[in-house]
């Protein structure tokens, strides 16, 4: 929804002449004087204007990505639009009901948050090139960002190579971050991504550049939507392949979490991860890096099927052994894998585990209070079991139906009976 007024009405709102937006959409929280005395302290009404005139039909057709109607409006002065005129496209009506149910909740109240645009950034993400290169040529600022994105990020984000090219020509800056801390590079996608990701890059992207928050840098992307070529790309450009981000991970555990939605993907996923996989070892990633919870490539792998991965990493040298921060081997995570796993022939993966030297049982990682019952667990390796438990196992079995009637009548001693009635006790026999 366009909320609007005439930049003649809004420079008599109070607007100064000099500002360096020309505010075409805007929201105000001025109630008149005859309103203002039933309200509430500091709970004004919100008061907005439709748009109207030369204001909406420059804004249809930059929507319409009409260069004619766009190129008309601009040239006539007494309309006061220009090519970096801001649009408020938020809804000020489900704000204003959201603001006053909470009220009601006496929770705390939200502040009203700006959607703004402008021709440029609408363009930009319609892919309308002509009108993009018309705003350009008429001097509209190529990083002006009221929204806190770019038409640069529009671009990228929508996929429009076309765009991202004529903005680049005009000088935007491919290394801004936009209001997530995301820069042009992390946000390229579409069929047209190898080709926008390396214009960013011949117009000086950095290739390691790293998002705010996250610290994730192109190459973590590319690893996490399990796209060879773009990686491929980044690293002839000289990524970084073992570059980690702010939780420890490096593109190859990126690349080994891949998960699968459906038991159909599950082949066209895994044969993704193994070629991101073997792209990266290739260039030297490192294949026992451990996050900050000591994951490794190999637990990831194990815990979403990949076992084609799995033995990868296994002929890398890896231990099959290691820990993660919650004791997990690769073999727990392998046991312990989602129903979409089943399909990778999780066998094959628990196999290649046990003949790299994999622990069945790892004796560190059980509980130290019940020492008695593992003490006698392990003395059992190798061994035949003892003459009284195969005992109990035929009498048991011979008894079978009617074990709770028969048990209590037998002449035995109470500790050698509850023994056959499986009373627990902390040693195997």
């Amino acid at each position: 929804m366009l909320m609007s007024w005439s930049p003649e009405e809004c420079r008599g709102q109070g607007e100064p002449r000099g500002d360096r937006h020309s505010l075409c959409a805007r929201l105000v929280e001025k109630p008149d004087r005859e309103s203002e005395e039933h309200l509430e302290p500091g709970l004004g009404p919100i008061t907005t204007r439709t748009a109207s005139g030369p204001v909406l039909a420059f804004w249809q057709a930059v929507l319409a990505g009409d260069v004619g109607s766009v190129s008309q409006i601009l040239a006539d002065s007494s309309t006061g639009l220009a090519p970096d005129s801001i649009f408020d496209t938020s809804d000020p009506e489900r704000w204003r009901d959201f603001r006053f149910n909470i009220r009601a909740l006496r929770l705390w109240s939200l502040t009203y948050e700006e959607e703004l645009t402008t021709p440029l950034h609408v363009a930009a993400s319609r892919g309308h090139t002509e009108v993009l290169q018309l705003l350009l040529k008429r001097r509209a600022k190529p990083d002006s960002a009221p929204g806190g994105r770019t038409a640069l990020h529009e671009a990228c984000t929508a996929g429009h190579t076309a765009c991202v090219r004529v903005l680049l020509v005009a000088g935007a800056d491919p290394n801004i971050p936009d209001q997530d801390g995301k820069r042009p590079l992390h946000l390229c996608r579409g069929p047209g991504i190898l080709e926008c990701v390396e214009l960013l890059l011949k117009f000086g992207a950095h290739v390691d550049g790293r998002s705010e928050d996250e610290e994730e840098t192109p190459l973590h992307i590319a690893a996490r939507l399990g796209h060879v070529e773009l990686a491929d790309l980044l690293l002839r450009w000289g990524a970084c392949p073992d570059a980690r981000n702010a939780e420890g991970w490096t593109p190859l555990l990126a690349a080994c979490d891949a998960r699968c939605q459906s038991p159909s993907d599950a082949e066209a996923t895994t044969h993704r991860c193994f070629q991101l996989c073997s792209l990266l070892l290739s260039v030297g990633a490192d294949a026992d890096a451990a996050d900050h919870d000591k994951q490794r490539p190999l637990h990831l792998a194990c815990r979403r099927g990949h076992s084609a991965v799995v033995e990868l990493l296994l002929s890398c040298g890896v231990s099959a052994n290691a820990m993660d921060y919650g004791g997990h081997t690769p073999l727990h995570c392998a046991l312990q894998g989602p129903d979409t796993a089943l399909a990778h022939s999780p066998e094959r993966m628990v196999r290649a585990l046990l003949n790299h030297g994999a622990v069945r049982v790892w004796p560190g990682a059980l509980p130290k209070k019940h020492h008695r019952f593992y003490s006698s667990l392990f003395a059992l390796v190798r061994q035949p079991r003892s003459l009284q438990h195969l005992s109990r196992c035929a009498l048991r079995f011979h008894l079978k139906g009617s074990l709770p009637r028969a048990l209590p009548q037998l002449p035995l001693p109470s500790s050698l009976l509850r023994y056959l009635q499986l009373e627990f006790e902390d040693v195997l026999y």
